[in-house]
């Protein structure tokens, strides 16, 4: 028999087919509403990042003689009650809502997935404990509960991030502690534990790699709703504090004059629309091109 001999063009194709993170970067781009999700965030990241670039105004500088004009070529999204602009309050605003997203759902995952991934390996009465604790967490409404802490711990951005990430975290330990069970009986584990492997090695070399994918596909949907629960938080005076730029703290100001100016209050609304869509958007794109069943 004559031995086939691979291309190097076609061995490439078969490593990269062979990579389950270039065959899910392969499947998401096939998704428009993913894709379009992801070009929003990374639009949403970008204006953060460059917010003293681009931004025309200074966010909270002030002036008496443009109190709630409308939109206009000298200000494109309007002004509000004392004269600030509204595009540029919205511009360094991103930078509240990404940064709680963002820092809240790392909070949640620092914490969540070690004692989730403790849970599930270790079972017995330390599964026991820590499921009561976040039952009974979980058994508090989400927006309550960081209401709640935000409002013990004091108003600032800092505080309503923690706030929020302690509120995200349960959600977290249970989805993996779930995947971790479903993880430690599989073949390739019980291989591990076989060849004498201890059990912290196991846990963080072969079932912590085989969960990632389900918790960044909860990490982008958690993203979204830490973004209206700051926005919640500052609406009601305990998340980013005045004069500094919040969405959720404009839509505060603007509820007095919805009549008068309700570009105040509309454009800080669709930018909290926006946003919140496409990390879902992103996310729901991500599980699908994460799942192993999908074909």
């Amino acid at each position: 028999m004559t031995a086939t001999t691979l291309s190097p063009a076609t061995a490439a194709t078969d490593a990269r087919e062979e990579n389950p993170w270039g065959r899910a970067w392969r499947r998401l781009r096939r998704r428009k509403g993913a894709m379009v999700g992801l070009v929003i965030v990374l639009l949403f990241v970008l204006l953060a990042v460059a917010a003293p670039l681009v931004a025309p105004y200074d966010p909270i500088a002030t002036s008496w003689s443009a109190v709630r004009k409308a939109p206009s070529w000298a200000h494109w999204l309007g002004t509000d009650e004392v004269g600030r602009d509204v595009l540029s309050r919205i511009i360094w605003g991103a930078r509240a809502s990404l940064s709680a997203g963002l820092v809240s759902v790392g909070i949640a995952l620092a914490f969540g997935v070690p004692l989730g991934l403790l849970a599930g390996y270790a079972g017995g009465w330390v599964d026991a404990l820590l499921s009561r604790i976040v039952d009974a967490m979980l058994a508090i409404p989400f927006l309550i509960l960081a209401i709640a802490l935000a409002a013990f711990l004091g108003p600032s951005l800092s505080n309503a991030m923690i706030a929020i990430g302690v509120t995200a975290t349960p959600v977290f330990i249970r989805l993996t502690r779930g995947q971790t069970i479903a993880a430690k009986v599989e073949d390739y584990v019980e291989a591990a534990r076989a060849v004498g492997n201890p059990h912290w090695r196991i846990a963080l070399r072969h079932v912590l790699p085989n969960i990632v994918p389900p918790l960044l596909v909860q990490a982008s949907l958690a993203i979204a709703g830490a973004i209206i629960a700051e926005a919640a938080l500052s609406f009601l005076g305990l998340g980013q504090q005045p004069p500094a730029p919040s969405w959720g703290s404009m839509l505060n100001s603007a509820q007095r004059f919805i009549a008068q100016a309700p570009w105040m209050a509309f454009w800080p609304g669709v930018a909290i629309f926006l946003a919140v869509l496409s990390f879902n958007l992103l996310g729901d794109g991500l599980r699908d091109a994460l799942d192993p069943r999908h074909k």
